[in-house]
């Protein structure tokens, strides 16, 4: 008998559910639409579809990975973040749905989406967080930093594949440092995990994601130290700062950001409720947000167990 979509169906979904994955049946339906690049209501709707040769090794290829816990985002090679398409590297940290509470925090702030603002985004990866939101504001430019050279070649490519080339930079640097200032916005995602703590995330973490952007030093907010004494410099009267913070962190960062003489303006929950995001800026004039909780826009619907950073 000739192997279809249905039969894959349900032999990938046996393996996830014998190598421990929760949800396994929808899992595997995420993954088969991955692997055959059609919809996931295609793999329910054409079941008896016969697949090739060549997709049938696809699909075992692909399967022997992800059971072994490769997170199917770096298996694809991409990420879906605040509905674009972000390509990932090895040099890059795998951007998770709580990272969108960054962008969304810093648009709650802007009254004038059509502002000709200039942004910064230390440490950037991929670029996602920088150019999610430039694909929000149409007048603003922005610039990337990263110390990793592959990160930096990296969100080059994903700004040119969305067209933001003309509006972004991409730079090799030390977080702010060597950075004149004049921006209107800082974004950062910098490594939050205590160097201790590493050898017990999960293998989707420890083993595919690189570790210098994960590890915060010994108590894992050395980072933001390092990003408060650049910010005086950095930032414009007006401006405004939002960070990603690991569980817990939000009141050790917000008073490293006071002795820079910034003042803690919120603190925003992801979807679980954990406090993910701390913004400030030079005065509490803004409007008070604390304690909100904002709604991912990520519609890509797969989240490897364990794959949450703390």
């Amino acid at each position: 008998m000739s192997a279809t979509i249905g039969s894959a169906l349900a032999e990938a979904a046996a393996a996830l559910a014998t190598a421990g994955f929760d949800e396994s049946r929808r899992r595997a339906r995420q993954f088969l639409a991955a692997a055959l690049a059609v919809s996931a209501g295609d793999v329910l709707a054409y079941p008896e579809r016969p697949l090739t040769p060549d997709a049938q090794h696809q699909i075992a290829a692909m399967l022997a990975r992800l059971v072994a816990r490769e997170p199917l985002s770096r298996i694809l090679g991409r990420r879906q973040f605040w509905g674009l398409q972000i390509a990932l590297s090895p040099d890059t940290l795998d951007p998770r749905p709580d990272s969108e509470t960054v962008v969304e925090a810093v648009l709650q702030r802007i009254p004038d989406r059509a502002a000709a603002l200039r942004l910064l985004d230390l440490g950037t990866g991929t670029g996602c967080l920088l150019l999610a939101l430039l694909s929000e504001l149409p007048n603003a430019t922005g610039i990337g930093v990263d110390i990793a050279v592959g990160a930096v070649r990296t969100a080059r490519g994903n700004a040119g594949r969305l067209g933001l080339t003309g509006r972004s930079r991409f730079a090799v640097g030390d977080w702010g440092s060597g950075l004149a200032g004049g921006f209107d916005v800082v974004v950062a995602n910098p490594p939050y995990i205590a160097s201790a703590a590493l050898a017990a995330l999960p293998p989707e973490v420890a083993d595919h994601d690189p570790r210098r952007a994960l590890d915060g030093g010994a108590d894992g907010v050395q980072c933001y130290r390092a990003i408060a004494g650049d910010l005086p410099r950095l930032m414009r009267p007006a401006g405004l700062f939002a960070a990603e913070i690991g569980q817990g962190q939000a009141a050790c960062v917000g008073e490293i950001l006071a002795r820079s003489g910034f003042v803690k303006l919120a603190s925003v929950k992801d979807l679980a409720g954990i406090e993910r995001v701390i913004v400030a800026g030079w005065s509490a004039n803004a409007p008070e947000i604390a304690g909100a909780s904002v709604r991912s826009r990520a519609k890509n619907g797969w989240n490897e167990p364990g794959s949450r950073l703390p």
